[in-house]
């Protein structure tokens, strides 16, 4: 085997050399916004997205976005309620759910559009 000056290490298959690349494996698997900004990287990225998957940083750079994301919609969450207060689930069940629904949708926008799509 042959080392350059960035360590990586070669093995010789036939007639070529070849890098021995390993990506480590994630420990836990991404959510539904890790998963949104690793296919945004991907479509619309992707030479950062290569980048960070050759040099390892990707997956910790979407499980930040990740948990990053979810803090920002609980916390937009927490603020348009106290904006827009919801009717009584009890004796209301319907226009409850239809504006915490709401609520949800424009939360999720300002997420998507300041995390995950920028």
């Amino acid at each position: 085997m042959n080392t350059n000056s960035r360590n990586v290490t070669y093995s010789t298959v036939g007639d070529y050399q070849l890098p021995n690349l390993t990506l480590n494996q994630p420990r836990k698997p991404l959510g539904k916004y890790g998963r949104l900004r690793r296919t945004y990287l991907m479509n619309h990225r992707p030479v950062l997205y290569n980048t960070m998957l050759l040099n390892g940083s990707l997956y910790p750079h979407l499980m930040e976005v990740e948990q990053t994301a979810e803090s920002r919609m609980q916390q937009t969450m927490e603020q348009l309620l106290k904006q827009n207060p919801a009717p009584d689930k009890e004796s209301r069940q319907m226009a409850w759910v239809q504006h915490m629904n709401s609520l949800k949708a424009q939360a999720e926008e300002l997420v998507l559009t300041e995390l995950i799509y920028s």
